[in-house]
């Protein structure tokens, strides 16, 4: 089980204030709160999310990376890792635009998707 750092009234707040007016200070919030989401419906470590530079986390059953950089390593703006979550933009849409940087075989959480 995933680690909450951000209440989810907190996190659905920023959602709601991005998706209405853009609000960006909330960007943080709602981008931290949607990684929380994966980790929480995709418990495990085989891959890594990055959303640089508001955090990153680690998902996915399968083998454990310990050392360096994970094998399976996704990597993505803040804002298309909230269109990505709030299902704005699809998986493979923003993979066809090069906006997804992925590595590894295990690195496809499109099934997570969108978070809401």
């Amino acid at each position: 089980m995933a680690r909450r750092r951000i209440k989810p009234a907190d996190g659905q707040a920023a959602i709601a204030s991005v998706l209405a007016v853009g609000e960006q200070p909330q960007l943080a919030t709602a981008v931290r709160y949607l990684l929380e989401e994966l980790a929480e419906r995709a418990p495990g470590n085989s891959v890594e999310v990055r959303v640089p530079p508001f955090g990153a986390t680690q998902c996915i059953e399968g083998p454990r990376h310990t050392r360096g950089t994970p094998p399976n390593t996704i990597e993505l703006s803040p804002e298309i890792w909230f269109g990505l979550a709030t299902g704005q933009i699809t998986w493979n849409q923003a993979l066809a635009e090069g906006k997804i940087h992925a590595s590894g075989v295990r690195a496809d959480i499109s099934d997570y998707l969108p978070l809401i």
